[in-house]
């Protein structure tokens, strides 16, 4: 279920554990956020929360 608001997303999700991290540059064009050795195998779903602070090249 999602809602949008002026322009913001109001999502509800059902889950476990909630961890907020920074994306971090990978390699020559991605990037990536590390999660707990845990949770290896689960299912996860990511949100941004904020607007990037570099535009996409």
């Amino acid at each position: 279920m999602s809602t949008i608001y002026d322009g913001v997303a109001s999502f509800t999700v059902e889950g476990e554990e909630v961890l907020e991290r920074e994306v971090k540059p990978f390699g020559s064009g991605g990037a990536h956020i590390t999660i707990p050795k845990r949770w290896l195998g689960a299912n996860v779903k990511v949100v941004r929360t904020s607007e990037p602070t570099k535009p996409e090249e």
